[in-house]
């Protein structure tokens, strides 16, 4: 079968920063002044739609979502493209011309097109209650729903289960960050080659990284008033713990599933892993002698009795407001969402992962119930149940984080300058006030 790694996608994301504003759109424009409301005809749907979903496992898991939808409406013919959205959407909305009725998109990328999108909040509204808060926040620009939401990607603590028994921690014992550097240490004693943290050296993904981190505190770059918070006490808590981590000798600085990162995973030398749910895929594809050795718990909290868990990327679908059929869109959207049979059709077992989907969680909390779990346990993980974590841990993630639409730039200062900080050129303070000040300058007062 063939499966994309979310990393694969996330270094396109990446790499289409410069896209990410559009042009002369300014950021946290409103979308259409008309937006899109409930029809008030009760006829059968009928009607064709274009839908575009990245190419790769999810793409054959939404298509079997999509057939469930138009079972229950077969006057419904829905055109599914696999497509390279992000390379495509910005410049086929500026365009105006073959725009998709609908579309998968990256929350990191969908403040940049908002002025491009209908406004679902008259449609979303009886769902919003139960719609993850940090979810919701995501998809909101200028006080409007731009996106549906879809996954949670909340923060888990990925580990080596023979690595910390060899070396006596109890991973139920790491509830706190200055737990886990201190589990590092004893496993350090056991194998003084290990380091046992990982430490991202990716700049795109270490700044998504340590976003996880600080959105488990409820911050954010900008405050809900769009003023740049990068200088302030939830990064400045993240970035000295993983100063910590590099001075006291305790962490692998390695890219995400490259080969130092696959090999220090597999030899022991990385044993405590802080990522997304998404780092699932790695023992499930990428992984072989410490396959089935790889467990999750949530993340540890950063003061104690905090929350355990924050969001580390996530996508949603989005209409364009020059699409020709945005109600049928919707209409297929609200099916996949926020219906029983739509996303236990996503989750559930399937041709791809006939487990079920497991590298995400639903953002509607009423499908995440811990009794009805959507996907299975997994067998490359010790056959652990990773729903019961992933659920309880995505419940668990704090309101208020907000993506600006300069995020994806913002890598050029501040995930440039982190990577400068875990190489131990740069001090935190340093990193902080430079990568502010640049952003601010060249991001915020360029606009």
């Amino acid at each position: 079968m063939t499966r994309i790694a979310r990393r694969t996608f996330l270094r396109g994301v990446g790499a289409a920063g410069g896209a990410l504003a559009l042009g002369a759109c300014a950021p946290g424009a409103a979308t259409d002044d008309n937006p899109l409301t409930a029809s008030s005809s009760g006829a059968e749907l009928a009607g064709e739609i274009t839908i575009w979903d990245r190419t790769g496992d999810l793409y054959k898991v939404f298509d079997a979502a999509i057939a469930s939808f138009t079972a229950r409406h077969p006057k419904v013919k829905v055109n599914h493209q696999a497509v390279d959205v992000n390379a495509k959407l910005p410049s086929t909305l500026i365009s105006g011309a073959d725009v998709p009725d609908g579309a998968f998109y990256d929350d990191a990328l969908v403040t940049g097109i908002a002025p491009h999108l209908h406004d679902l909040t008259d449609l979303t509204a009886p769902y919003k209650k139960d719609i993850a808060p940090v979810k919701l926040g995501v998809a909101t620009v200028d006080g409007k729903v731009v996106a549906v939401p879809w996954d949670l990607d909340p923060g888990l603590l990925f580990y080596r289960e023979d690595v910390l028994q060899g070396a006596g921690v109890d991973s139920a014992g790491i509830t706190t960050y200055d737990q886990l550097l201190a589990a590092a240490h004893k496993i350090k004693e056991k194998n003084p080659g290990a380091r046992p943290i990982h430490l991202e050296n990716d700049q795109f993904l270490a700044q998504l990284w340590v976003d996880m981190f600080v959105s488990q505190q409820g911050g954010a770059m900008t405050d809900a008033d769009g003023k740049l918070t990068l200088d302030s006490a939830p990064y400045r808590t993240v970035l000295t713990w993983l100063d910590r981590v590099r001075g006291e000798g305790v962490g692998t600085l390695a890219k995400y599933t490259q080969p130092t990162d696959l090999a220090t995973l597999e030899d022991g030398t990385q044993s405590l892993v802080p990522w997304a749910q998404w780092f699932s895929f790695a023992p499930q594809s990428l992984l072989k002698t410490s396959r089935g050795k790889w467990k999750a718990t949530p993340l540890p909290a950063w003061t104690a009795g905090g929350p355990r868990s924050g969001v580390m990327g996530g996508s949603s679908f989005v209409i364009p407001a020059k699409a020709k059929n945005p109600q049928l869109a919707w209409a297929l959207y609200e099916h996949m969402t926020f219906k029983s049979e739509g996303y236990s059709t996503v989750y559930g077992a399937n041709s791809t992962y006939p487990g079920g989907l497991n590298t995400s969680v639903p953002s509607y909390l009423p499908a995440l119930d811990p009794a009805k779990p959507l996907f299975q346990p997994i067998e490359a993980m010790g056959g652990q149940d990773l729903w019961k974590v992933a659920t309880e841990a995505g419940r668990s993630i704090p309101g208020g984080y907000r993506i600006p639409v300069w995020w994806g730039k913002a890598v050029d200062y501040f995930g440039v300058n982190l990577q400068k900080l875990l190489a131990g050129q740069m001090s935190v303070d340093d990193v902080l006030k430079q990568s502010a000040a640049a952003i601010q300058k060249n991001l915020i007062d360029a606009q």
